[in-house]
């Protein structure tokens, strides 16, 4: 076992020490200001999965960094990683997660397989690249599952589409590549309730801005929406028969929880979104039925007329933008066993102690026990206290409680503020 621990932590380490002497990449000596889309097909059950190319798009724009090229820190199910054919050296990388991801711990991945429609977005290589998609398995560190090399002189790739519907910049701070930018998509929203769709768009953002750390933060955020046409109002709840026709076939019911409100039509929302520059989509649903979700670096969205849209909003992006854990552990869920209790988490808010020096155990107070009794003299301390992760034993989050425990508005605990302070600095330096 303590072997096993030394190679990971020289592993880490050369990870690290590649990413640090990389992050000097000049942008313009192998990219251009444009967003190469790579969609495919994930297919597979709980056992095996594989990836087939779909096509490959050309969008107009680049939101993200051009200065923090390289992902520092490795969160998600998934990573890709973009290599220079000609050198070899890796000229950027990002972390994600998706829906096949989370269906794959389910019941049902056990019984049959099923396909979902994947879109990957880099920025427009200059020359040749290599593109390889790795990804855990069984929670481990990522393993090469999928490489294809791409020319982006092929006359195959696609230009995007140009925009059928407006598009409207509700904040403005600065240039994309130095901001984080939000774009909004409106779902379930006719062409007689555009104006309602810019109202609930404004009040999205505001639900941002009035929640730390985004308040503190609020200069480094850009806002876009795009004022998206359903046919019909609403959203598909399946357990009630309802059925409508939108953009973005949203539907509740999303793995058989009644509030779990998602799209597996994730191309037709990286067409919309690809209309700006954007680092994280936001998709509001025009419905008061309580539900949302959030995927990292992937879509995160929510009902926008119910009375908790702002505790759903901030906690679903908790999940989209910084790769927060839920904290909860008595709500109805999908996924089976989806932590291994051996195996320490990615994600920066929960641990199951096997190598809690790797999370927050620097801003545990001396005196403060680990694992933590939910006592009140405890209740304002950091410490591991157990339960989260959707289960009672085990895994361990840092403070009683938190926006990604409750439904409580504005209440990160310190951890998850710290986690998503760093994510808006890597996308805004």
């Amino acid at each position: 076992m303590e072997n096993k621990k030394l190679i990971l932590l020289v592993f880490h380490f050369f990870i690290l020490v590649s990413i640090a002497n990389s992050q000097n990449i000049n942008f313009e000596d192998y990219f251009l200001n444009q967003t190469l889309r790579i969609d495919l097909i994930h297919a597979g059950d709980y056992n095996s999965e594989n990836y087939f190319m779909e096509k490959l798009i050309k969008e107009p724009y680049w939101g993200g960094s051009k200065t923090n090229l390289l992902d520092k820190f490795r969160y998600g199910e998934n990573i890709v990683e973009v290599f220079d054919f000609e050198t070899g050296k890796m000229i950027y990388s990002r972390g994600y997660a998706t829906l096949f991801q989370e269906w794959k711990a389910t019941e049902e991945a056990k019984k049959i397989a099923r396909s979902f429609y994947e879109t990957i977005i880099i920025p427009f290589p200059k020359h040749k690249i290599k593109v390889v998609i790795s990804g855990r398995m069984r929670k481990v560190d990522f393993t090469k599952m999928f490489e294809v090399t791409i020319d982006p002189n092929d006359y195959f790739i696609q230009p995007a589409q140009p925009p059928i519907y407006r598009v409207k910049k509700i904040l403005e701070n600065g240039p994309p590549e130095k901001k984080v930018d939000i774009v909004i998509l409106g779902e379930g929203y006719t062409i007689n309730e555009i104006e309602k769709l810019r109202n609930d768009a404004n009040k999205i953002k505001d639900y941002f801005l009035n929640c730390s750390p985004f308040k503190e933060y609020k200069e480094n955020f850009n806002f876009w929406l795009i004022e998206s046409i359903s046919e019909e109002s609403g959203t598909d709840v399946p357990g009630k028969g309802i059925y409508k026709n939108t953009i973005l076939n949203s539907s509740f019911y999303t793995f058989n929880i009644d509030r779990y409100l998602m799209t597996t039509d994730i191309k037709t929302v990286r067409d919309l979104a690809g209309y700006v520059p954007y680092d994280q989509i936001f998709i509001i649903v025009n419905t008061d039925k309580y539900g949302g979700g959030g995927i990292y670096n992937y879509y995160s969205l929510t009902s926008v007329d119910n009375p908790y849209a702002n505790y759903v909003t901030v906690h679903e992006f908790g999940h989209g933008f910084a790769s927060l854990a839920d904290e909860y552990y008595t709500s109805e869920v999908a996924t089976e066993d989806y932590y291994d209790l051996k195996i320490e988490p990615y994600e920066p808010n929960i641990t199951t102690l096997v190598d809690f020096s790797s999370k927050w155990l620097k801003l545990v107070e001396q005196d403060t026990p680990i694992p933590t009794p939910a006592e009140d003299k405890y209740k304002d301390k950091v410490g591991a206290f157990e339960g989260g992760g959707y289960v009672a034993k085990g895994v361990y989050r840092p403070m009683i409680d938190c926006t990604m425990k409750s439904i409580k508005y504005d209440y990160f605990c310190k951890i998850c503020y710290n986690a998503i302070v760093e994510m808006i600095k890597f996308y805004s330096e």
